[in-house]
């Protein structure tokens, strides 16, 4: 039964930023679950079709989509090609994120800026593009938010704010598409090992480890595992939630 509860078989999901770290983790999660995938990147086509083959592996199918999610047309075209392709979506994973970190005093505009679209306006360029087919049917929207929206970090203000945001954007939406049965939950992770974390300089990284309770970083298919959960009918009561992993860094 419990196995029945996290299957994912016959699901669509669209997962943003999918082609590597956190998003390559979550699409062959919830391939290896049974979904079909409809995989988002914005930089490298070699990484994208490497996590096509990938998910391909599990019998799924998958579609890999170039697109600036931080663009709302560009966005808008996730939802086309879903239905173009699968006739349906079930599952959205707003995942794509950047950090482009000063302090306030040195932070440009334009850098302030770059993060607020590709992290936040994203999120609600995505929820837009699929708000319709989601209505129709029911379905689960989960955004990927960060240890730093709850607790700041020094020259993160930017960052902070677009992962702050997220959670006030999924308490509202899990607020106005329950009627339409559709859940809406995010993921708030502590420090993963992945790229954006390998730019943290070695003193730095033990500093962070040290503050840790379990005394380490977590992996990307922890969280995508979390994932796979609050997609799953095991979570069907579910929504508006933050959930955090982050091996009790927050305590």
């Amino acid at each position: 039964m419990l196995e029945q509860m996290h299957d994912l078989s016959g699901k669509v999901a669209i997962v943003t930023g999918g082609s590597r770290g956190i998003g390559r983790a979550i699409c062959l999660a919830l391939a290896e679950a049974g979904a079909d995938i409809l995989l988002n990147y914005s930089r490298s086509d070699k990484e994208a079709d490497k996590v096509k083959k990938e998910v391909e592996k599990f019998g799924r199918k998958c579609v890999t989509v170039r697109a600036n999610v931080g663009n709302f047309q560009q966005a808008q075209g996730l939802g086309k090609a879903v239905m173009s392709h699968f006739g349906k979506v079930d599952i959205l994973v707003n995942n794509a994120g950047i950090n482009r970190d000063r302090t306030l005093k040195r932070m440009t505009f334009e850098q302030w800026n770059e993060v607020i679209q590709t992290n936040l306006s994203s999120v609600f360029n995505c929820t837009k593009a699929v708000i319709d087919p989601l209505s129709e049917r029911g379905g689960v929207i989960i955004s990927i938010s960060s240890i730093i929206g709850e607790m700041g970090n020094l020259g993160q203000c930017n960052y902070a704010s677009t992962k702050a945001g997220i959670i006030g954007f999924t308490k509202t939406m899990a607020r106005e598409l329950a009627k339409s049965n559709i859940r809406v939950n995010a993921i708030a992770p502590g420090f993963v090992e992945t790229d954006m974390l390998g730019t943290v300089p070695e003193d730095i990284r033990d500093q962070i480890k040290k503050e840790i309770a379990l005394g380490r970083f977590g992996t990307p298919e922890e969280i995508a595992m979390s994932v796979v959960y609050l997609c799953s009918t095991a979570a069907g009561w579910i929504t508006g939630v933050t959930l955090r992993i982050n091996g009790g860094h927050y305590i």
